[in-house]
C-alpha cells in the first residue's frame, strides 16, 4: 500500500455507522450514518484523486477509540489528526477541543475565544466543515437562541451525543494543537 493511502474503517457505534480514514500522519476523516456504502462513497468522492484501502485491522485502536466518544466517553488514547486547517480554522478547532466533555459553548462565545467576537459566522462554517466529527467536537457548539442547532450527521444525532456526554466525563476532548499543522 502506497505511504499516501487513505486507509479507512467502517464500524458499529451508538450513532450508527462510523467510518474512520487515516493517512499515515493520522486521522484525516470521520463520518457517521446509517448506510456503510454511502459513507466510503463520500469518503471517495470526498479524496477523488488518493488511492483509498479498506483496513479494519490497521484501524481498530482509533475506530473503538471514536466508539467510545460516540458513546460519551473519553476516547482512552490520543487520536493524532491529518487534517488541514487555515490558521482561523486552527484556532476554532484548539477552542472546540477545549470544551469539556458533557458542556457545550455557543458559536458566539467561540468567536470571542479565538479573537473574533464578530465571527460567530465564521465559527459555524469551520464547524460545518469539521472533516473529522467526534474528535474535534464540533457537536458541543449550540445556537444562543437554544436547542441544539445544526449538525452534519443529523441533530438527532448531536442531541443523543450530547445527553450521552452529559452523563460522563468532564475532561476536555483532545489537544488539537498538537494534532495538525495549518497548511
Amino acid at each position: 500500500m502506497a505511504h499516501d493511502a487513505i486507509r479507512f474503517s467502517v464500524i458499529e457505534s451508538a450513532l450508527g455507522c462510523l467510518l474512520v480514514a487515516a493517512t499515515g500522519r493520522g486521522v484525516c476523516n470521520v463520518r457517521v450514518g446509517s448506510d456503510p456504502d454511502a459513507l466510503e462513497a463520500g469518503l471517495r468522492a470526498e479524496f477523488p484523486f488518493a488511492p483509498i484501502v479498506r483496513d479494519d485491522a490497521a484501524l481498530a485502536d482509533w475506530a473503538q477509540a471514536l466508539r467510545c466518544i460516540a458513546e460519551g466517553r473519553a476516547p482512552g488514547r490520543e487520536i493524532p489528526l491529518d487534517v488541514p486547517a487555515s490558521r482561523f480554522r486552527r484556532r476554532v478547532f484548539e477552542a472546540l477541543c477545549a470544551i469539556p466533555r458533557g458542556q457545550t459553548r455557543t458559536y458566539a462565545q467561540i468567536a470571542r475565544a479565538v479573537g473574533r467576537p464578530a465571527g460567530a459566522r465564521a465559527v459555524g462554517q469551520a464547524c460545518a466543515r469539521n472533516p473529522v466529527a467526534l474528535v474535534v467536537p464540533c457537536h458541543r457548539v449550540v445556537p444562543a437562541t437554544g436547542g441544539v442547532g445544526g449538525y452534519r450527521w443529523g441533530s438527532e444525532r448531536k442531541r443523543a451525543l450530547l445527553a450521552r456526554e452529559a452523563g460522563g466525563s468532564r475532561e476536555p476532548a483532545a489537544d488539537y494543537r498538537s494534532a495538525a499543522a495549518p497548511r
